[in-house]
């Protein structure tokens, strides 16, 4: 009988690992260059619908604009979930917080010499009404307590949406301050008109 070697191997050992190497790196490539697609496809539709709630006048209405614009591309289905480079939100929290102190100013600090007392009588009021109603909320509506909290703090709609972000609720509590805000601005005008019949429009523009 003739003698045959079992103990055959291929003449390049390796030539299947580097067959395997070879495709998970192109797969890899392919992962990476389909990644911008949807990331250039929620700002683009953010942005158009930021400027077009920029035509509104009111306060924020791009950012409110924007998080409707992108919510609904996201809630459609057309594109995977969008997963931003690390570091994007420690950017944009960055960029609103220096937007945000630059309205500081010493005039600003003049003024709360003498309203000191008002801005803490109030600041403490809203805290703690703000609490109280949050948690309440939760209770009553089953809610989330982390997103009734947020929701009903005395904040603008920038920053508390960027504080819900941190916590993973940053659009249930940004549409619950653009809620507020959008009411707020439609209904405290016509509640000083009666109060103060006198009062006219005499704030600067962005005021």
């Amino acid at each position: 009988m003739p003698w045959t070697n079992n103990n055959t191997k291929p003449a390049n050992p390796q030539a299947g690992h580097s067959n395997g190497k070879h495709t998970w790196r192109c797969n890899i490539s392919a992962k990476r260059m389909n990644l911008p697609w949807p990331l250039l496809m929620y700002a683009l539709a953010g942005s158009a619908a930021g400027l077009l709630a920029l035509r509104t006048g009111i306060p924020a209405a791009p950012l409110a604009g924007a998080l409707l614009g992108a919510g609904l591309l996201s809630m459609s289905g057309r594109l995977e979930i969008a997963q931003w480079p690390t570091g994007t939100r420690t950017l944009l929290e960055i960029a609103i917080g220096t937007v945000i102190g630059t309205t500081l100013t010493n005039s600003t600090v003049q003024e709360l010499r003498h309203l000191w007392r008002p801005a803490l009588l109030i600041t403490l009021t809203l805290v703690l009404t703000g609490v109280v109603v949050g948690l309440w909320c939760s209770r009553l509506l089953g809610i989330d307590p982390v997103v009734t909290l947020l929701g009903a703090a005395p904040g603008g709609i920038s920053g508390m949406s960027l504080v819900g972000a941190e916590f993973g609720v940053g659009a249930a509590v940004a549409a619950l301050h653009a809620l507020r805000l959008i009411t707020v601005l439609l209904v405290l005008p016509l509640i000083v008109k009666l109060v103060s019949p006198g009062a006219g429009p005499g704030l600067p523009p962005g005021g």
